[in-house]
């Protein structure tokens, strides 16, 4: 069991809060607040019980002199005012005195910001890029540690990378607690990895098999059943001998496919039906059995039938997670297998439904499924390498209980 913020006694200390606020922007304006929102309640904990909230994140990625005005996070930080309904003190720098005295000057139930960590990675003086922050330069760590007494790490979707600002803290404090956030990505996407209520089912899609080799091969020694959807399933149908038409498909990976496949035992479940459309354009396309593809067939979703297939396959489950779209659900004649897939685990009695970031979490909410879901995870990479069984180093620096 790791530590959780509400395990410290905050009172009276300077409170180090890696939060995740990577939040879409467009010409300076934040389009979606939802990551702000979700360190609330961390943050809120910690002011609350009189400690004094430090608050950094990383925004975007800074390799040149155009990224640095890019990614100014002072934007983020007035959202951060106006949601938490209590002024945050922003210091527009990741060192220096003038950020240090804020620190050191932090009164009780007080909130400071600072500047995007990833200015780190790049040196505007020299014009190099220099990855302190993501390659967890030791002295940069030791420094923003060195602001505060005790580390809260609420960042999942940096938690698979070391860097200075989850690792590099960790390493010079006396003691780091898991965020809320970061509590309850531990609880559902490790309790599926360590301990998941059975039957455990799998839903996998996206484009490609290489990108989920890894979480492929845990799962099928996890999980009762796999089912694939999205354009990877075309790699396991032609490596069954499918005829799959034009349909996208990674020809080094059929041997991969078939190993899999053998592997699998009957857990991995293919579609048997696909939407196809003899062009990549969002217009009707026609619902053909995986059997009966002419040369020019592009699969671009999973057709009725798969869903059919899908719902028989989740009766009585009891935990499923999902990753990875059904089809290009961008556009809208091909988005009924993904729009399926969350209606399906939306009216799911009696399971624990957890979908893995990335494209599936972005469906969930846009469709509206979001709160009859049992937990949308924060991070896609982050949830992916969890997902295999990887041990990520910003849970790992996290201290046990």
């Amino acid at each position: 069991m790791k530590k959780i913020v509400s395990d410290l006694n905050v009172k009276g200390k300077k409170v180090l809060i890696r939060v995740d606020f990577n939040v879409p922007m467009k010409n300076g304006v934040i389009t979606d607040d939802t990551r702000v929102r979700a360190a609330l309640p961390t943050i809120k904990y910690v002011i609350d019980n009189g400690g004094k909230a430090i608050v950094f994140s990383h925004l975007g990625r800074v390799k040149a002199v155009e990224d640095i005005a890019k990614n100014d996070i002072t934007p983020v930080a007035k959202r951060l005012e106006e949601l938490i309904g209590k002024p945050v003190k922003f210091v527009n720098a990741t060192r220096g005195a003038e950020l240090e005295a804020a620190a050191a000057n932090l009164k009780e139930g007080e909130i400071l910001m600072f500047q995007n960590t990833r200015y780190e990675d790049f040196d505007a003086t020299t014009n190099t890029e220099t990855k302190k922050e993501s390659k967890n330069n030791a002295e940069l760590g030791a420094y923003w540690a060195s602001l505060g007494e005790v580390f809260v790490n609420d960042a999942f979707g940096t938690a698979h990378r070391a860097a200075a600002s989850n690792v590099g803290i960790a390493s010079n404090v006396k003691e780091t607690a898991a965020g809320f956030l970061l509590a309850k990505e531990i609880e559902f996407i490790g309790g599926a990895v360590d301990n998941p209520v059975r039957p455990y089912v799998a839903i996998l899609g996206g484009a490609k098999v290489s990108d989920k080799i890894g979480v492929i091969e845990a799962l099928l020694d996890k999980a009762d059943k796999v089912l694939i959807g999205g354009a990877m399933m075309f790699t396991f149908l032609k490596a069954q001998g499918y005829n799959i038409g034009a349909s996208r498909c990674e020809d080094d990976k059929l041997d991969l496919a078939k190993e899999l496949l053998a592997k699998g035992k009957g857990k991995l479940i293919l579609p048997v039906d696909a939407v196809c459309n003899k062009a990549f354009e969002d217009t009707k396309g026609t619902v053909k059995t995986i059997d009966k593809f002419d040369a020019d067939d592009m699969g671009l979703d999973v057709g009725p039938a798969t869903l059919d297939l899908f719902k028989k396959e989740l009766t009585g489950a009891k935990t499923v997670v999902w990753n990875g779209p059904m089809g290009v659900f961008e556009m809208k004649n091909y988005a009924a297998g993904t729009i399926g897939v969350c209606e399906l685990l939306a009216n799911l009695s009696g399971a624990k439904t957890i979908i893995g970031g990335g494209d599936s979490a972005a469906a969930a909410e846009q469709l509206g499924y979001a709160s009859k879901m049992s937990h949308i995870s924060t991070g896609g990479g982050a949830s992916l390498e969890y997902l295999e069984g990887k041990e990520l180093p910003g849970i790992a620096c996290v201290d046990d209980k």
